[in-house]
């Protein structure tokens, strides 16, 4: 098993640990938080745990390249190990809650193959046969719970950077991630009904800092940082793991572009063209958009965000952006992002051992497919 995969394992074993301590408080109030707690440890279980993986390399890049690091330096070995761990539930558990809010946003009925939060409540109240509308119910109850799981992230950031030696550099760190990736998703919203107001020479450069500050800092630059914060890290190695995370973090939400309109439904565990539906207002869109004929792009602009496209309307829009050529021109924005946070990696000190599996993880995460 591979250092990644045993701190994965770690963060999982913690993340229930979190819960069970979490469940015996909220049980003692009402027997109703068991049903609740079932659910939110179907949603937290599994994953891919990206962002966890960065958090343990960014440790591991500074602690393993000081110079009195022993061979047990970022390993379960080392005193620190627990609160790289502690760090990363703490992510995971804001991840968690970021998912349910923004299925709620966006009116996801799947989440990894599976219901949806809002969903699984609302089919909760359905099973129970219980007074009201059951789709109104689940959607006010699973807001509650992204809330609650977002208390619970503030909660075991907070107990984590405590017990750490730079636990308030890390905690600032945390703070600043949360307002950044908050305002990043109202952004995105704000995209999707504004766009029409907004000067068209600018819609594109909007949609690349919807991308950077909903998705990119937040799913790659910000673990990395909380990661080499917790080891100490100077503002040089801080400089170019940040030179590293923020291309990655784009390449990131530019696949995640491209699978929200060409995705395996099979696969990403989502219906087929959800971003169209949805009306996002993507680079992916936006440089398509550029390059299609007036007619093509009021087509477009006028399907985007219909709740009620069929199949048939979708290929359309897919065969609209795939003909503008959108597609190439961003899998060819991603392969240069890669290429620059790689450069980054070889600005400063870092283990060889962490540069290694940064460098893989880039490949990874750029060429995913779900």
């Amino acid at each position: 098993m591979s250092a990644q995969q045993r701190f994965a394992q770690a963060v999982e074993t913690s993340l229930q640990q979190f819960l069970d301590e979490r469940e015996a408080v909220l049980v003692e109030i009402g027997a109703d938080a068991a049903p609740l707690l079932r659910l939110v440890r179907e949603m937290v279980s599994g994953g891919k745990r990206v962002r966890s993986a960065f958090v343990l390399w960014g440790w591991h890049a500074v602690a393993a390249a000081r110079p009195d690091a022993s061979h047990t330096t970022g390993t379960e070995q080392d005193p620190a190990w627990g609160d790289a761990v502690a760090v990363a539930t703490a992510i995971e558990l804001f991840q968690a809650a970021a998912l349910v809010h923004d299925d709620i946003i966006d009116r996801s009925d799947t989440r990894r193959g599976k219901p949806s939060m809002h969903r699984a409540l609302e089919a909760m109240h359905r099973e129970g046969e219980w007074v009201g509308d059951a789709g109104p119910w689940g959607e006010h109850a699973a807001v509650l719970v992204g809330d609650l799981l977002l208390n619970w992230a503030d909660d075991r950031m907070l107990r984590a950077c405590r017990a750490a030696a730079h636990g308030d550099a890390v905690h600032d760190a945390y703070r600043r991630m949360r307002e950044e990736v908050t305002f990043g998703q109202y952004l995105d919203v704000l995209e999707e009904a504004a766009w029409i107001r907004q000067d068209p020479a600018t819609l594109l450069d909007r949609a690349h800092t919807v991308a950077i500050y909903k998705s990119a800092k937040y799913s790659v630059e910000a673990p990395l940082s909380l990661g080499a914060l917790l080891a100490g890290g100077s503002e040089a190695q801080l400089d170019a793991l940040a030179g590293y995370g923020l291309p990655v973090g784009v390449a990131f939400q530019m696949r995640d572009d491209l699978l929200g309109v060409f995705g395996d439904p099979e696969v990403t565990g989502k219906p087929a063209g959800d971003d169209l539906r949805e009306g996002k207002r993507t680079v992916l869109v936006e440089i398509a958009r550029q390059r299609l004929s007036s007619g093509v792009r009021t087509m477009l602009d006028e399907l985007l965000g219909d709740r009620e496209l069929d199949e048939r309307q979708i290929a359309i829009l897919q065969d609209a952006i795939q003909r503008s050529e959108a597609p190439q021109r961003l899998e060819a924005l991603i392969d240069r992002a890669v290429g620059e946070a790689l450069e980054s990696l070889h600005e400063v000190e870092l283990s060889r051992s962490a540069v290694l599996e940064l460098e893989r993880l880039a490949d990874t995460v750029a060429k995913r497919d779900r």
